[in-house]
């Protein structure tokens, strides 16, 4: 039994740590007044060295700011009840609630309860607590589960919860259904994230898609212009707000994880993936990919340590886990040849491939993608040097690297001669999660094996383990396992649909504009026009591909927007005024049409990676039939719809009165073009890479010594200038 005067000693110890706890208070009450200062502050800090100011932020020092901590959510001046596990984020401390009053009570004021549980159970823990905790307690099977990714249509009730499977993905075109609603879509996530949580330990699921121009998966998203368009915008403030676009839709379907943004520098537009690149300058690239991870992740704040990743607003649910891929040279191989050898110097890779990867870690983003690609020789998914000892331990990166898909299978010629000799090298190299994405039983059980016989060290695995654990707890994901339905009415909305028809307004090209007199801007006078071209009234060659399926397709059926004779329509189709549409016209049609102008709409057809590499760079036969035919005979616009600069230097040239390049400009294309081309707006873009010749010019970059373009990098007309 405790003694009086020990009662006594109790209680001025009491009054001081309640004096402690009242100033404490008053602090962290007014650090979240300046919240909102610190955000735009981090934003500033970050984009300084990019766009000078006349006063720069401050930079904080590393030490000011642990994982946790989140200014704008420190604790109020009135104690608050303790919530739900569900309900609360990693930086919730309800356990150090300020009092309501400085004063002692006669009995001891309540306290909200401690954790009791496992530390990584426990939000308020530290990060890197909560990482060690749960994987102290994880036996190498579940380690090695973690460290799986598969695909959606082999993630059953057996392969989840019994091969603790870490990670699930949609490929191309993967979807519940072919027109699945954000709610299927969402019901299929939680129901596999139920099978993970229903496991030992209850390790949430990372559900992964590929977003690279909005949420193009998902029947409906909002379908942004391909990074190549992005790049002609040359607008970060664009980029940031697409990116939060793609988040919330991507978010409203329950999918917290996504495939992007593409880094690849692209020194040849023979590559079939070259419009998922910025352009062909590194500064470029290396320009837009800070706004593009801060609008899908959200800003770090102010004082978040450098170089780790930050995975999440407060709330978690309108931001996503970004991925920048391929790391490293994708967009540098010989000849652009998909998943060819790219042949550099350390230096020349460093100075042309790696910038934009600098720039993303220090903005935070959680996950890297391994590139399929080799560099002199060694495939990058075997490359110990540049991942584990360029681009964690010398770059600093500390989230986690994932394979491509069936990268591991490709790392022998043929692919899967030696599955164990790929998984050996792989993991050794770095890799820390594997798509697998079907054949995962064959990859535990060789990993296992391999870790057994001491060729991986479990140290490896550990690090690989800790890396996907502290993005998971990072991103929320322990708190917030299960859909946020909150946004499933934001998929396709008119907002960011207004959004991504200013993105194609920004990125239109202006490559000529008649000899001496302009045909731009067009008039609205006009009586009758003429509308022509395969891809004039197509939402699915608008889009190109990774839209609706891997390849991308073409028809109206693809997904929903506007295609551009129908934005044409929506500017020119009232009173006496005739639009008329002929997919192919021939010379004797468009001769005796009586058209005051043309328009003529052509490109290439979907087509994504290997698929899309080309040699030739050529106008599809039936596009430059059409532009002959139409052009020889009335005064005509073309709008060339393409991934890349295509061969126009041809006799045919001579006839066209105006050129503009819309690139792939996603589901709003229609009333975007139609915008420009009428001048409601004037056309912005500027060229985000060089526009050749000859195909034998090729590969040809600004700044080389055999420079001769038709149309240089940075080049770009407007309507005020000849």
């Amino acid at each position: 039994m405790a003694s009086t005067s020990a009662s006594a000693a109790v209680a001025p110890r009491r009054v001081c740590v309640s004096m402690i706890v009242l100033i404490l208070c008053i602090v962290l009450k007014t650090s979240t007044c300046t919240a909102e200062r610190y955000r735009r502050q981090h934003y500033q800090h970050h984009y300084h060295r990019r766009y000078p100011r006349s006063s720069p932020a401050p930079s904080p020092s590393p030490h000011q700011h642990s994982y946790n901590d989140h200014p704008h959510q420190q604790p109020q001046s009135s104690p608050a009840p303790s919530p739900s596990p569900n309900q609360q984020s990693y930086n919730d401390h309800p356990h150090q609630q300020p009092q309501s009053s400085p004063t002692p009570s006669p009995a001891p004021t309540p306290e909200a309860p401690l954790h009791t549980g496992p530390i990584y159970k426990n939000p308020s823990a530290p990060v890197e607590a909560r990482v060690s905790d749960l994987l102290s307690r994880m036996t190498l099977e579940e380690k090695i589960g973690q460290m799986t990714q598969i695909e959606r249509t082999v993630a059953n009730g057996t392969a989840i919860p019994l091969r603790f499977i870490g990670s699930v993905l949609s490929g191309g075109g993967s979807a519940p259904s072919p027109r699945a609603t954000p709610a299927e879509w969402a019901d299929m996530v939680d129901s596999m994230q139920k099978l993970a949580l229903s496991t030992r330990l209850g390790i949430p699921l990372l559900y992964g898609i590929d977003a690279v121009h909005g949420h193009n998966n998902v029947y409906g998203a909002t379908i942004f212009p391909h990074n190549i368009g992005l790049g002609a915008t040359r607008d970060p403030n664009l980029l940031e707000r697409i990116g939060q676009a793609t988040a919330v839709e991507v978010r409203s379907t329950g999918i917290p994880y996504a495939f992007a943004p593409c880094l690849a520098v692209c020194r040849d537009p023979r590559w079939g993936r070259c419009y998922e690149s910025f352009g062909e300058e590194p500064s470029l690239v290396n320009r837009l990919t800070a706004p593009t991870i801060y609008g899908l992740q959200g800003s770090p704040p102010l004082n978040h340590p450098a170089n780790q990743p930050y995975a999440g607003k407060p709330n978690f649910s309108d931001s996503v886990v970004a991925c920048a891929k391929h790391y490293v040279g994708d967009g540098g191989t010989v000849r652009g040849i998909d998943e060819n050898n790219t042949i550099l110097s350390y230096q020349q890779l460093q100075d042309i491939h790696l910038k934009p990867y600098y720039s993303a870690i220090a903005s935070g983003v959680s996950t890297i993608m391994i590139s399929y690609s080799s560099w002199n020789g060694v495939k990058m998914s075997a490359n110990k040097d540049l991942i584990t000892d360029v681009l964690k331990k010398e770059m600093g990166f500390n989230g986690f690297t994932i394979s491509d898909w069936e990268a591991l299978d490709r790392i022998t010629d043929p692919p899967g001669a030696n599955y164990t000799y790929s998984v050996d090298v792989a993991l050794n190299a770095g890799i820390d999660m594997v798509m697998v994405p079907y054949n995962y039983d064959n990859f535990i059980s060789t990993t296992l094996s391999l870790v057994n016989s001491g060729h991986i060290s479990k140290n490896r695995i550990d690090d690989a383990v800790q890396r996907i654990l502290r993005v998971k707890f990072l991103a929320g994901l322990f708190e917030k396992p299960m859909a946020d339905r909150t946004f499933q009415d934001k998929l396709g909305s008119k907002e960011h649909r207004d959004l991504a028809r200013e993105a194609v307004r920004k990125s239109l090209v202006l490559l000529l504009n008649g000899e001496g007199k302009k045909v731009l801007p067009l008039s609205k006078e006009a009586s009758k026009i003429l509308v022509a071209g395969t891809h004039a009234h197509d939402i699915g060659l608008q889009c190109g591909g990774w839209t609706g399926t891997w390849q991308g397709m073409s028809g109206n059926n693809v997904t929903v927007g506007t295609t551009i004779l129908e934005g044409i329509r929506g500017k020119l189709g009232k009173g006496e005024q005739e639009v008329v549409y002929k997919k192919m016209p021939t010379r004797q049609e468009v001769d005796s049409g009586d058209y005051e102008y043309a328009i003529v709409v052509v490109g290439e057809k979907p087509y994504a990676e290997f698929f899309g590499d080309d040699k030739e760079l050529e106008i599809p036969e039936e596009g430059v039939e059409t532009i002959k035919n139409v052009c020889q005979n009335v005064i005509c616009v073309v709008v060339l719809v393409s991934g890349r600069p295509l061969v126009v230097a041809k006799p045919w040239l001579k006839d066209i009165d105006a050129l503009v390049a819309a690139w792939l400009p996603g589901s709003e294309a229609g009333p975007g073009i139609a915008d420009v081309l009428f001048g409601d707006y004037d056309f912005q873009g500027k060229l985000p890479r060089t526009w050749f010749r000859s195909i034998d010019q090729l590969p040809m970059n600004v700044g080389d010594s055999h420079y001769y373009p038709l149309f240089p990098f940075g080049y770009g007309l407007t309507t005020r200038m000849s």
